[in-house]
């Protein structure tokens, strides 16, 4: 499906399904929130909890809590890619920010590849099943995934950032360069579901 998609979307859902990114942590991401870690030759994105939008609050994270997001090799090619496009957006389009990637393009790539029930949110499922099939641990999931876990979250030494961008780094062997989407829903239908009761 990602080959179905613009360049720019395209961009958009292999970050969102490398780092484990809400739509809207994707499509209002800021160069501002991204902070340099030299001693790991790296950088990491510290999405706040709220923003002020258009003199408002407006909550960024789901949790409430700031969320750290690691970049693994693939995430960082894509900020790579991006880097110098804008000076306030990550990701643009004719230089305005995107506001959803469920979007037009995103349903025709989805009626294309006739993967219909397919939702942006399943990215970020696929990046933590990803991560959970190839032995990464439970704290260090939800880490990587913004979940709230009761451990402040923003504040991490090195060593465990370097721990969280190994353990994000384990989706990206060769094998798994394509991340693959399985979707489980039941074939039977509720007619079939009434006669087997009678």
């Amino acid at each position: 499906m990602f080959n179905e998609l613009p360049g720019h979307l395209k961009q958009m859902c292999l970050y969102k399904v490398n780092t484990g990114c809400r739509e809207q942590e994707v499509c209002q991401l800021r160069w501002e929130w991204e902070t340099p870690i030299p001693e790991l030759e790296t950088s990491v994105f510290i999405i706040p909890a709220w923003i002020v939008r258009n003199g408002r609050m407006q909550s960024m994270v789901k949790n409430g809590e700031d969320r750290l997001v690691v970049l693994n090799d693939i995430a960082k090619n894509v900020i790579k890619s991006k880097r110098g496009i804008d000076p306030t957006y990550v990701f643009t389009y004719k230089g305005h920010p995107i506001h959803r990637i469920n979007n037009t393009a995103w349903r025709k790539a989805k009626e294309r590849t006739n993967l219909l029930q397919v939702r942006v949110h399943d990215l970020k499922h696929t990046f933590g099943r990803r991560l959970r099939s190839v032995g990464v641990a439970f704290e260090d999931r939800q880490d990587l995934l913004g979940h709230r876990s009761g451990r402040i979250t923003t504040h991490y030494s090195a060593a465990e950032v370097k721990n969280l961008i190994d353990a994000a780094n384990k989706v990206c062997d060769s094998r798994q360069q394509s991340p693959v989407l399985t979707i489980l829903r039941s074939t039977r239908r509720m007619e079939d579901l009434a006669d087997l009761k009678s």
